[in-house]
């Protein structure tokens, strides 16, 4: 690592989507409320003037937690668990549907904001960005606090922000102080802000692995940067072991990009616990869809259309396996992602429970550059002649 200090910063929006949601019901502002239902949990304006909201308690379905506010996640309410389950631990919270259209307008508006302060961006989502700061003349705090105020004139909403030499730290820093957070670290803080951390803390290290560190008696990131690395070998595989050994150390060569021309577009989600193709049939059913919907929103913000479709299994022994399938035309299309990405779903043989699963949609195009009969809708992908 130079001897100079690099400042790369990670911004994270604080609970994104429930903010945005609490922007437009302020009543409910310190309040436990999970967003994930379907419209049929639209509030309703009534003839007082008060809305009446659905109750979690009140839901009947296989529906999945998208995100929830900081006092949901305070009675264990969290992202990706499903709906009828956390009914048991917060059956009062307010229940309100998905609105991706006005997530993706505040997510545009935070980050022109934040681009007109520190233009090398790296988009890594609809709520959360890497920035590189190196350029920049003022005092890196000054500068990270104009960033915020940038961002809460332009949306009204918070955010966090971790800096660090690197973007792994720089994520991990952005999560210590949520929500509102502004964390600055440097080499030399590592060994007493870092290391102390539960290694589950570093991105990419998920539940399944988190558990077998624990196993080992590994659980804060310092025993991880400790650890025989033969050990890690043996349980992990060499290439994954050879990465939880560098990360632990704050060793992390990635670079900011900031081109705007992806190759792919993908999402994924490492679950909780390991699920199975029969054990678990509907709930993995949901989340693939949703994985699917979120892949085709992903490329009508970025307006670009794709032809492959891939999908990412990680079993529970960590091996990952992938299948691609090459359209004859391109799509933007969820219904269409999720047809074809079926289709490879079946081409892996899914006897073993896994605990990643991820959708990729690649061969991009530009939207409105290509004529009509190259892109497929709903319904057209396996139609026969």
């Amino acid at each position: 690592m130079s001897s100079q200090q690099s400042h790369i910063a990670h911004l994270d929006m604080d609970a994104f989507y429930a903010s945005v949601e609490l922007l437009r019901y302020p009543e409910l502002r310190g309040q436990a409320v999970v967003i994930g239902a379907g419209s049929a949990h639209q509030p309703v304006l009534q003839a007082d003037g008060t809305r009446k909201y659905s109750r979690l308690r009140d839901y009947a379905g296989r529906g999945v937690v998208t995100t929830s506010t900081y006092e949901a996640r305070a009675l264990g309410v969290f992202s990706g668990m499903g709906l009828m389950k956390v009914a048991k631990l917060a059956p009062d919270a307010i229940l309100l549907p998905t609105d991706f259209t006005a997530y993706r307008h505040y997510s545009k508006l935070f980050k022109t904001a934040v681009s007109a302060i520190a233009p090398k961006m790296e988009d890594r989502g609809i709520d959360e960005i890497y920035l590189d700061l190196n350029d920049q003349t003022e005092d890196i705090a000054i500068v990270a606090q104009r960033i915020k105020d940038a961002v809460v004139a332009a949306t009204g909403l918070s955010c966090s922000i971790g800096i660090a030499p690197n973007k792994l730290l720089a994520k991990i820093c952005s999560d210590l102080e949520k929500p509102n957070g502004l964390t600055i670290l440097t080499q030399a803080d590592i060994a007493t802000r870092i290391w102390p951390l539960p290694a589950r803390k570093i991105n990419g290290v998920g539940p399944r692995a988190a558990e077998k560190l624990t196993a080992l008696g590994l659980n804060t990131i310092e025993e991880l940067a400790h650890a025989d690395p033969a050990v890690l070998h043996a349980h992990f595989g060499r290439s994954y072991a050879d990465w939880l050994g560098r990360v632990s150390h704050g060793i992390d060569d990635r670079p900011i990009v900031t081109y705007s021309e992806p190759k792919s577009i993908s999402r994924e989600t490492t679950f909780e616990h390991d699920l199975h193709a029969k054990r678990d049939r509907e709930a993995l059913g949901l989340i693939f869809t949703q994985l699917c919907v979120r892949v085709a929103g992903d490329l009508e913000r970025k307006g670009y259309v794709g032809r492959t479709v891939g999908i990412k299994l990680r079993f529970a022994d960590f091996k990952s396996v992938t299948r691609d399938l090459t359209l004859p035309t391109y799509t933007d299309d969820a219904s269409a992602i999720r047809q074809a990405a079926g289709e490879c779903l079946k081409r892996i043989p899914l006897s073993q429970a896994f605990r990643l699963l991820g959708v990729r949609v690649g061969t991009l195009a530009k939207k409105g550059t290509l004529p009509p009969e190259d892109t497929v809708t709903q319904g057209e992908l396996f139609r026969e002649n």
